[in-house]
């Protein structure tokens, strides 16, 4: 990539524009939480200087300094070498309105459930019934410190099986000052929760099959595989959470699962359970929703599933 003429490029805007020509001249993926070449440009850019993602427009005509020029190319330069998302050059991801640290220890925060945590999961739960929560598979821990704020009187835990994961979920539990309402747990999906029951579990587990894993791009190979790779069909972890989930909510519970792509196979494997799927204002699906009666009324059929993973 060639640098440009410094002096040819001056404002804010010059280099949110320059930035994004060239984000599209080198066909980067922009699937780890930013809709487009410009806004991922914009993101970098403001970064850069320090400004909020929110900096009113009147300032894009703000002119540079040459130090100020300098650190905006660099970072515009190595989103486009090293085909990182974003995120893990900033060590910064947004979710539910909350910034989050990441790094390549966890995956970049883009779920959409978030839009559910700021409606409270309206009308699937009542505030005051929800008095513990688990985010289960929780890598960086925004779902379940979202949750924290969602609902500030519920305790919450964050579960994950790997060890890097879950010091970056402590990092952010820090970050946001919830250490007396949210711990974190090394786990393998419930193996270290025996006894826990909740009202609400949250999971957004591994779920990529293998055809999706082969066809990556470059950026997604920079995540940790283990969150991401989940068998053939992508149904692993969910045919393990599904067999156990019930297990662990309280009579009024509910399981909110994601499994993106994977939602056909997931109905596939069980033509006769009811699987509710959600549907957002702000786009994305293949997320289910499960009541703990719905859970144990099939768990035959789900623990026969996970059996045959063994």
């Amino acid at each position: 990539m060639a640098q440009p003429a410094l002096s040819e490029l001056s404002s804010i805007l010059d280099f949110i524009r320059w930035g994004a020509s060239q984000f599209r001249a080198a066909e980067l993926s922009f699937s780890h939480g930013m809709a487009s070449a410009l806004d991922e440009a914009a993101y970098l850019v403001l970064h850069s200087l320090h400004l909020p993602v929110d900096t009113p427009e009147l300032y894009f005509a703000s002119k540079l300094t040459q130090s100020e020029k300098q650190k905006v190319v660099t970072i515009l330069e190595r989103r486009i070498i090293e085909r990182k998302p974003a995120a893990y050059l900033t060590n910064e991801a947004w979710f539910a309105g909350l910034p989050f640290y990441v790094d390549e220890r966890v995956l970049v925060p883009r779920s959409p459930i978030a839009e559910l945590i700021e409606k409270q999961f309206y009308p699937w739960t009542d505030e005051a019934q929800v008095a513990h929560v688990l985010d289960l598979c929780t890598g960086s821990g925004c779902i379940g410190i979202a949750c924290a704020y969602a609902f500030p009187n519920a305790e919450v835990d964050l579960s994950d099986i790997s060890a890097h994961a879950i010091a970056v979920a402590k990092l952010n539990i820090e970050r946001h000052g919830v250490q007396a309402q949210v711990q974190t747990i090394e786990s393998d999906l419930f193996t270290h929760l025996s006894g826990k029951r909740y009202d609400l579990i949250i999971s957004n587990p591994p779920y990529v099959d293998a055809a999706e894993i082969a066809e990556m791009s470059s950026e997604f190979q920079h995540e940790p595989l283990l969150g991401l790779a989940a068998g053939a069909d992508g149904l692993d972890i969910v045919h393990r959470i599904l067999a156990t989930a019930g297990e662990h909510l309280s009579d009024h519970g509910i399981l909110i699962a994601e499994v993106g792509n994977s939602q056909f196979a997931l109905a596939e494997a069980y033509p006769e359970v009811p699987f509710q799927w959600l549907e957002f204002e702000r786009g994305g699906d293949g997320v289910f929703l499960l009541t703990a009666a719905q859970l144990n009324e099939h768990q035959s059929a789900f623990k026969a599933a996970a059996a045959k993973l063994l």
